[in-house]
């Protein structure tokens, strides 16, 4: 139900305008405790649990969560997932006034994401796949 809402909100976003990108302090002041979900072209892209310790659990919206931590790089923002240990994804973050817009740093010019929303909801995490 809640996914229906944020991808209405992101199509009233629009392009926010940008501001300076954000202090890792500002990040995790704005963060922690939160459950934000992210559009990207006017659709839903993905949602991430952001805890204390700078610990997050993120997920594409399909059930599958991938927990792990973020750390600072100079103003970028840093997220190593268990399944990736040696591959930091690394972004910039900035507030405006339709919340955060995050950019790809490892790659620039592919991947903007917007806030929807807090939804004060927690994620669905299927759980690990067993089977035959």
């Amino acid at each position: 139900m809640y996914l229906r809402y944020a991808v209405a909100l992101f199509a009233l976003i629009g392009t926010p305008l940008a501001a300076e990108p954000m202090t890792a302090a500002q990040f995790e002041a704005y963060v922690t405790g939160k459950t934000l979900f992210y559009g990207r072209g006017g659709t839903a892209y993905g949602a991430e649990e952001y805890r204390e310790n700078r610990r997050v659990t993120w997920s594409f919206l399909d059930g599958e969560c991938k927990d792990g931590y973020w750390y600072n790089e100079g103003r970028n923002i840093c997220f190593v997932y268990e399944d990736r240990p040696d591959d930091p994804q690394c972004w910039s973050f900035e507030k405006s006034g339709g919340g955060l817009i995050a950019t790809f740093e490892n790659d620039p010019a592919t991947t903007t994401l917007y806030e929807a929303q807090d939804v004060g909801e927690e994620m669905v995490c299927l759980g690990p796949k067993v089977g035959v």
